[in-house]
């Protein structure tokens, strides 16, 4: 990932990202393929491309604008009037529009939709384009959340049919027809199309708390090893807002020993695999908020921040934070919660990993 350092990062305003020495920016990639293979050629977006992600700059800019774009103002983002140029982590996230292609919707469905040669072409073609984006940058890439958990919910990922050869058949033409070909296919497309970005498989053990071990065996079965690192969630939303009767009730406030579990099964992913792991949109909440919209509790923040050698010890090497959802806490209504805590962690020389 660049650093010896745990990273700090998040999805946060322009302004937010430049009121602390933030490491890492992450922003989604997610919609269906081009719908036209004339837009990776073209000069400039036309109006009925703009559902696509390389057109959501609008007409005024060429297809793939969004990646290029974005890239250039993290490189030359400042802190306290210094250059401090930024890494971005994209959340590529495009199987499950694949669902939606095949009508087939999201969960398992969207694993029915990479065993059709027509679909899982354009898709192949699609994440090469955004690939080429990327180019020479340094950049990391989130592959696919959910997706794997839903593909591994259908048995052994060596036997979970996908049409990879057909569909790309220059760059994976020597991958087995599976899901696990598939991860092997996006892997390597990655290290051949963007040198210098790391790529990460996408931690969806659903499971992870009855059977870590098929969580390992799978991840195994995926090829996670030839990846550079691994990433995964702690919460998708702020636990104040889970708690309301109206989201379920839930108790996902954080304890010591909730912590310790789940620092248990990021480390043993990461032992497995031999790669880091990067916690990705963790909950902004503040516990001084008084859960209305934008403003719900949380102790994530705390809690990481106040643990940070445990957090290395987990070979933790990234902690990027963000709402997951509408309604929740960003960082610029947590009262400056996450901005004072990374400049203060800053300030401390930081933390190493390990």
């Amino acid at each position: 990932m660049g650093s010896d350092k745990v990273l700090i990062g998040g999805s946060m305003s322009e302004t937010s990202f430049n009121a602390a020495p933030f490491d890492v920016r992450y922003a989604y990639i997610h919609s269906q393929p081009a719908p036209s293979s004339a837009a990776y050629t073209a000069s400039r977006c036309k109006d009925e491309w703009s559902g696509w992600w390389g057109c959501w700059g609008g007409t005024s800019t060429a297809p793939g604008n969004q990646v290029t774009w974005q890239d250039s103002v993290a490189a030359k983002a400042t802190y306290q009037g210094k250059s401090r140029p930024q890494k971005y982590l994209w959340t590529w996230y495009s199987l499950r529009d694949l669902g939606d292609a095949a009508g087939e919707g999201d969960g398992p469905g969207e694993v029915k939709a990479i065993n059709r040669t027509d679909l899982l072409t354009k898709y192949l073609n699609d994440y090469r384009f955004f690939l080429q984006k990327i180019g020479t940058s340094h950049d990391a890439i989130d592959l696919e959340p959910d997706f794997w958990g839903f593909a591994r919910s259908l048995g052994n990922l060596h036997e979970v049919p996908a049409q990879v050869k057909a569909s790309n058949p220059t760059d994976c033409g020597s991958q087995e027809n599976s899901a696990s070909g598939l991860a092997q296919c996006l892997i390597s497309m990655s290290h051949k199309y963007a040198p210098n970005t790391a790529v990460g498989l996408h931690l969806s053990c659903f499971d992870w708390e009855s059977d870590i071990q098929k969580c390992v065996k799978d991840y195994a079965d995926l090829g996670a090893k030839n990846a550079d690192f691994l990433v995964s969630d702690v919460s998708d939303r702020d636990a104040g807002w889970y708690a309301q009767p109206a989201h379920g009730s839930r108790d996902t406030f954080w304890n010591d020993q909730k912590a310790a579990a789940s620092l248990k099964f990021w480390k043993t992913m990461a032992e497995s695999v031999g790669k880091p792991v990067v916690l990705w949109q963790i909950p902004v909440g503040n516990m001084a908020g008084n859960n209305t919209p934008g403003h719900f509790k949380d102790d994530k923040v705390d809690w990481f921040f106040s643990h940070m050698d445990q957090v290395a010890n987990a070979h933790i090497a990234g902690l990027l934070f963000g709402a997951g959802w509408s309604e929740q806490t960003t960082p610029e209504t947590d009262g400056g919660n996450l901005i004072n805590k990374t400049i203060a962690l800053h300030n401390s020389g930081g933390t190493a990993l390990k």
